[in-house]
């Protein structure tokens, strides 16, 4: 994988380029990320530009002086290294990822599921813990990395670089590290030389404050949504109007961007149509039969309507602060942010997408579908109703 590879994160990629060709590099970087955002193929790409041949022994130039240290761009992409690496397969390149023990009381390693690890990064490499996990049959268990899972990390990278450069290891989710990673402090604080150690995270607050205290942090921002566009586009043969409103409903992650254009033939706009009219004018018959419905789908899709209708929550309160022209909608959805105006205020709109989002969040977490639709329900009505917003604490 290489910088070219990457959605979006132009800055980020410049700065650790630059933190390469200046060496300055820590001896442990902290990528923190939001799912769906790149941390992940960023770090892999990071590590194949560090191990690529033309970066690590670049042809000489006439013009160049003696001690000019100038690295290309990008990596090749060709060469032996960036052919391993691309494969995960490289033998200075090192992966702890959280897993699941194999057999009961067994704890298991990241070695352990090196295949499905390689499948996995390959076909989803935007992909977050949740889908990792599903992927290797977790279901209900819980992910782990374990304390032998430390000690196998500390037995990895004492060990001598195969190829005599660089050894580097991608610690994927070091949330799940929790009290075990006590066992690596001394090894991030100080690793073996010339080795490096890339952390990818999502919550900062769920990363040891003593392993986010040694570690160098590297910000990934939302991808922009031209960026994902042309990626849909690009990648998955996505029609340029279809790909510019999938985009824009994204948040700026690419995960949720597919995870929309999976269901773009579902009318989200007519299940809204009807929510809101029996929320407004049917009352609590309707609801119930609208609530019914919704719960029939399954957690993404309910997760997508969300999401959808804050697209166009958030479509109204543009239109309210800086007019219809860059609304980030069209057609049936501008005309839907227009009426949705007409009975709701800005901080009504604002106190919508907040239920919404917290509704979300809930979902994610397994939480009853038709006792949360139909919480929300009565709170939206609250909101547009009497422009109350109920406080629970």
């Amino acid at each position: 994988m290489r910088f070219a590879d990457i959605i979006g994160q132009e800055l980020v990629v410049a700065k650790l380029r630059s933190l390469a060709e200046q060496n300055r590099l820590s001896h442990a970087l902290l990528l923190l990320a939001r799912p769906g955002t790149g941390g992940l193929p960023l770090a892999v790409a990071f590590a194949q530009y560090l191990l690529c041949d033309a970066v690590q022994d670049p042809a000489p130039s006439l013009f160049d002086s003696k001690d000019s240290h100038a690295m290309p761009p990008d990596s090749c992409g060709t060469c032996p290294s960036c052919r391993k690496v691309s494969a995960l397969a490289h033998p200075d390149l090192h992966f702890s990822y959280p897993v699941i023990s194999r057999k009961p009381g067994t704890p298991s390693l990241s070695t352990d599921f090196a295949a499905e690890w390689r499948e996995f990064v390959g076909q989803y490499p935007y992909g977050n813990d949740f889908d990792w996990l599903q992927s290797i049959g977790a279901e209900n268990r819980q992910g782990k990395i374990f304390a032998a899972e430390c000690i196998d990390i500390h037995r990895r990278l004492t060990l001598k670089s195969y190829e005599g450069r660089l050894k580097i290891l991608i610690l994927w989710m070091p949330e799940y590290l929790e009290k075990e990673g006590n066992r690596l402090l001394k090894l991030i604080e100080e690793p073996p030389l010339g080795t490096l150690i890339l952390l990818v995270a999502e919550e900062y607050g769920e990363i040891l404050p003593t392993i986010g205290s040694r570690s160098q942090l590297v910000r990934l921002p939302p991808i922009e949504a031209p960026s994902i566009a042309k990626a849909l586009a690009a990648r998955c043969g996505t029609e340029e109007s279809r790909a510019e409103s999938i985009a824009a409903m994204s948040d700026g992650s690419y995960r949720e961007a597919l995870a929309l254009l999976q269901h773009h033939e579902d009318d989200w706009l007519s299940v809204a149509r009807e929510w809101l009219n029996a929320i407004l004018r049917n009352g609590p018959v309707a609801q119930v039969r609208w609530v019914e419905e919704i719960s029939k789908h399954g957690r993404e899709k309910q997760k997508q309507f969300l999401r959808y209708m804050c697209h166009l929550v958030e479509a109204s309160i543009r239109i309210q602060t800086m007019g219809a022209t860059t609304a980030g909608c069209q057609g049936p959805e501008a005309d839907f942010a227009e009426k949705l105006n007409r009975v709701a205020g800005l901080g009504q709109l604002q106190a919508m997408a907040a239920e919404m989002e917290r509704c979300a969040y809930q979902i994610e977490r397994n939480a009853h579908a038709k006792i949360l639709f139909l919480s929300l329900s009565v709170r939206l009505q609250h909101i547009l109703r009497d422009n109350v917003v109920l406080l629970i604490s």
